[in-house]
C-alpha cells in the first residue's frame, strides 16, 4: 500500500486531501506544521508528499527544498497542494524540485491522475 503524507494546516483541506487519497487506495499521514512534518518522514518514509505552501513555521517551498537537498528524502515525490496558484508559484515549485502542483480547491480526479503518475 502506498504511504502519503499530507503536509496541510487547513484541517477542511486537510480532510478532503485525506480522503481522497484514501478512497484511492493509499494510507495517509498526516502533519501541520513543518517540524511534525520532519518527524513523520523521519518515522514513517512516505512514498509521496502532498504539501501546501503556506505552513506555520517554514513554508511548504522551504520544506520542499530540505527534502529535495537531503540524499535521504531526495526521491520522495512531492506534491504541491495550494491556493497560491499563480504561474510565479508553480514555476517556483517546479525549481524547487516538486514532481506537481495542484490548485485548491483540490479535483479529486486530477488528484488520483497525479498520484498514478508518480507512484508505480
Amino acid at each position: 500500500m502506498t504511504t502519503v503524507l499530507v503536509i496541510e494546516d487547513g484541517l477542511t483541506d486537510m480532510e478532503v486531501l485525506s480522503r481522497y487519497l484514501q478512497q484511492a487506495g493509499c494510507s495517509v499521514i498526516s502533519a501541520t506544521s513543518s517540524e511534525e512534518a520532519q518527524s513523520k518522514i523521519d518515522s514513517n518514509k512516505p512514498d509521496l508528499i502532498f504539501l501546501d505552501v503556506i505552513l506555520p513555521g517554514k513554508s511548504g517551498f522551504e520544506i520542499c527544498r530540505e527534502l529535495k537537498n537531503n540524499p535521504d528524502t531526495s526521491k520522495i515525490p512531492v506534491v504541491f497542494c495550494s491556493t497560491k496558484n499563480s504561474d510565479v508559484d508553480r514555476i517556483w515549485g517546479n525549481m524547487l524540485g516538486a514532481e506537481a502542483y495542484l490548485s485548491k480547491p483540490i479535483n479529486q480526479e486530477e488528484l488520483v491522475s497525479t498520484l498514478k503518475k508518480l507512484v508505480k
